[in-house]
């Protein structure tokens, strides 16, 4: 690989936590880790809100054995959360028409996150996987007991033909990293979540419209909930058009949902709290690993330590598909230095774009200048001396719970 430039990202100016929001850390993550991680928390003051949860949990075809400590885990732990783009009753009339016709009972995984957690030093990584990625998929069970044949598909079809155990195995297989956990929830339970802790907080770096989503947005600051928080988490054309770059829009709402988590505006409001967890509760099917409340806790205390820069969302990198120009597939080489570097428990330094295809822009936190542009080289696989952690490709974009991004929106 060539030799790049290495980029420094800019980072936010952010005040200690309170000590009580290390336990739910875990909601820095991703808006769907959050109805995890919250189930954990509340576990001991609410249990028979579980009882749906456990009763709806996954089987996960040739799902090893979970040890009762988790630091017995070598490699760290992995969570697949799955979003679905399911035609809920109450949402198809948002959903236009992709809940009219033949196809409206379909449901996709048009979200794929995995999120891993790694050994000590403790450190969050959370990949995101483009849905229009075609890629030779694995054989796997079926909810029905069936036997799915696999192959060439594009990732998001792979919930229909076997559930949640099929995504599991197919990103486990694509990454080769093995996948302890995973939850599903659909795009009205990430609503509920938003809803419950009185919405989130965005940022427009310019006016953002899609008539697809109803969107006509000025630039600037933006409360979101209920229905806006369903058309900034689903919006395409607001960012470019691009799939990508609408990965990169909504890594940004989950970067500012989790500081509304930690803030004390939440977590020192215990309704608030109950709320956030019950909800959650209700709206995440998990896999059976994932149902026993110690598990869940020992995750939540697992990054209770992770500062916001060691958090840090990607994007599984691609290139386009030889077989459709609109679609993608693995850029294998890029991707194997993410992933030796996760399964060598090293720390990962995003040098590309904060966002792909031009999704979202940096936002300078109060006070600071642009990032220099004289950055030793640093040839991507190779370990920084300045961080000590692996150089990703710069076809890997991404950013660090610490920055604050903006969706660059683009008139449609």
């Amino acid at each position: 690989m060539p030799r790049r430039r290495r980029t420094v990202a800019q980072h936010a100016r952010l005040r200690s936590p309170h000590p009580f929001t290390q336990l739910v850390k875990l909601l820095a993550v991703a808006a769907t880790v959050v109805l995890v991680a919250v189930a954990g928390v509340t576990a001991y003051t609410a249990v028979d809100l579980t009882s749906e949860y456990v009763a709806e949990a996954v089987v996960v075809e040739n799902q090893p054995a979970i040890p009762p400590d988790l630091g017995q885990l070598e490699g760290g732990v992995n969570m697949m959360v799955v979003g679905i783009d399911a035609c809920e009753e109450h949402l198809k009339a948002l959903f236009g028409e992709r809940c009219e016709g033949p196809d409206a009972e379909g449901q996709l995984n048009d979200v794929n996150i995995l999120l891993h957690i790694s050994d000590a030093p403790r450190r969050v990584t959370v990949v995101s996987f483009p849905r229009d990625l075609l890629f030779e998929a694995p054989a796997c069970d079926t909810p029905d007991g069936g036997r799915w044949g696999g192959g060439y598909v594009q990732i998001n079809e792979i919930y229909s033909y076997g559930g949640l155990s099929c995504v599991m195995t197919a990103v486990s297989d694509m990454s080769e990293q093995q996948v302890q956990f995973g939850a599903m929830v659909t795009f009205g339970g990430v609503i509920e979540i938003t809803n419950a802790i009185g919405g989130v907080e965005i940022c427009l770096a310019s006016p953002m419209r899609d008539e697809n989503t109803a969107i006509d947005w000025p630039a600037g600051p933006r409360t979101i909930q209920g229905y806006e928080a369903l058309q900034f988490l689903r919006t395409r054309y607001g960012v470019g058009g691009s799939d990508l770059a609408r990965i990169s829009n909504q890594q940004q709402y989950m970067s500012r949902l989790a500081r509304k988590l930690v803030s004390e505006e939440v977590l020192s409001n215990p309704a608030t709290v109950f709320r956030l967890a019950s909800t959650g509760l209700r709206n995440v099917t998990p896999t059976q690993s994932l149902t026993n409340p110690l598990t869940l806790v020992q995750i939540a205390s697992a990054v209770k330590d992770v500062p916001f820069e060691d958090i840090v969302f990607v994007q599984y990198p691609t290139v386009t598909a030889s077989s459709d120009a609109n679609r993608v597939e693995p850029n294998y080489a890029a991707a194997q230095v993410l992933w030796d570097a996760l399964s060598a428990n090293q720390g990962i330094e995003v040098t590309g774009a904060v966002g792909a295809n031009d999704g979202v822009v940096a936002e300078p936190a109060p006070g600071e200048t642009a990032a220099p542009t004289d950055a030793p080289e640093v040839e991507p696989g190779t370990v920084d001396p300045t961080t000590g952690s692996v150089a990703l490709p710069e076809s890997i974009t991404g950013s660090s719970a610490a920055q604050q991004t903006c969706s660059n929106g683009v008139v449609n």
